[in-house]
């Protein structure tokens, strides 16, 4: 199982994706299963999608607290993509130099090999969706 491990680690897949049948026509991910991740400014990420071997896809849906800025992330390989969606409260996404204001209901796309940020700067919680498709790891 260690061996096992680390190969997923190698890999940059869950261990279970291993272990999985080899059926990948359709994966279900429980709640669960989802891999939740609470930074220490108190913003919360879970990654809601099934994780697919050599699938370069992902759902975020991130809930930041009033008044949290989630901070700068740096730049995805060239060819990488993201959508976002605000689910609730309002949400302030950087690229590069451009600020983008987004409420309730808002969308966006950006190619995702420029460095992005989140904040949220008003006085209610925003919960807000990232669809990704990254080409390779970040730089």
């Amino acid at each position: 199982m260690t061996v096992l491990a680390r190969v997923a680690e190698g890999l940059d897949v869950p261990l279970i994706a291993l272990l999985q049948d080899d059926d990948r026509g359709v994966v279900v991910r429980r709640r669960a299963d989802q891999e939740r991740t609470v930074h220490p400014a108190g913003w919360e990420r879970v990654v809601v999608s099934p994780v697919v071997a050599g699938v370069n896809f992902e759902l975020v849906r991130v809930t930041l607290p009033a008044g949290c800025d989630a901070g700068e992330f740096p730049a995805y390989a060239r060819g990488s993509h993201e959508y976002v969606v605000v689910e609730r409260g309002a949400l302030r996404l950087t690229v590069e130099q451009q600020v983008i204001d987004l409420e309730a209901g808002d969308s966006t796309y950006y190619e995702a090999d420029r460095v992005h940020a989140f904040a949220n700067t008003t006085g209610e919680p925003c919960t807000y969706y990232v669809a990704a498709l990254i080409m390779r790891p970040r730089n």
